[in-house]
């Protein structure tokens, strides 16, 4: 890595969101620890950034298993100025129809890779006075689910997580942020075998504008990051609309929104 360009770690880094953080990071100045489970997308990745320049470094990891989470655990202690923790994924069907360990699953890599990524990246950060980190979270974290149940609540967690060390942590000069997107053009709901079908167009945001929003934030140091006027509506509602009114609303787009058919 060159002593005098940022170095940014980013998880699930091959596909969706990830992948346009690696490409935006990148124009901004960033090398990059790129960490994923597919090693033959991380080297066409690495391949790709280092023809235009940029000095990056590749660990694939599965962020499920004690091992993989150790490996970035490592890497993290070394000190990196920038962590994005967006390796995330989601379950299809009804709560009772999905394995306990599916949603286990789920539950290590949306929360506890999140938990254990940002507590290794944070002593680093602390010690020289600066550090940035930003967590992938959703809108679906601020109400109950419809469909998903664990998966809003891992989301849940990481929004109010984010928040929380961004108030601990920002005298220190380290910035928390948690990004939380709507329905966002990429892979994720294929491969969760989400029915997407009844989305409004107007509903759909590009990887690259909530990326942008998601950095701009994070770098004016604010502790959320709501792309889209849209989902800011729905966010600023779902904070003040009474609880009867909103499990009503929930009710009626049950089965317009994403889940097994």
């Amino acid at each position: 890595m060159s002593a005098s360009r940022p170095v940014a770690l980013v998880t699930g880094a091959t596909a969706g969101i990830g992948a346009e953080f690696v490409a935006q990071l990148a124009a901004r100045g960033y090398d990059l620890v790129l960490v994923a489970r597919d090693t033959g997308r991380l080297a066409e990745a690495a391949r790709t950034l280092q023809a235009g320049g940029t000095t990056v470094e590749v660990l694939p990891a599965d962020l499920a298993t004690d091992e993989g989470c150790a490996r970035i655990e490592w890497r993290l202690g070394e000190g990196v100025d920038l962590l994005v923790n967006n390796a995330g994924l989601g379950n299809p069907g009804a709560f009772h129809e999905v394995s306990r360990e599916s949603e286990e699953h789920m539950l290590r890599v949306n929360v506890r890779a999140v938990l254990r990524l940002t507590h290794a990246a944070l002593p680093s950060m602390v010690a020289r006075g600066s550090g940035r980190v930003l967590n992938v979270s959703s809108v679906a974290g601020f109400a109950p689910g419809a469909r998903g149940a664990t998966y809003s609540a891992s989301k849940a967690w990481v929004t109010n997580f984010s928040e929380s060390l961004h108030l601990q942590y920002a005298p220190h000069g380290v910035t928390v942020t948690a990004l939380c997107p709507g329905f966002t053009r990429t892979e994720f709901h294929s491969r969760a075998e989400m029915d997407v079908s009844g989305v409004p167009g107007p509903m759909w945001l590009s990887a690259r504008r909530v990326v942008k929003d998601g950095l701009d934030d994070l770098h004016a140091g604010k502790p959320l990051s709501v792309p889209g006027v849209q989902y800011k509506a729905v966010v600023a509602l779902s904070r003040v609309i009474p609880s009867g009114v909103r499990s009503g609303v929930l009710k009626r787009l049950s089965s317009r929104m994403p889940g097994k058919r």
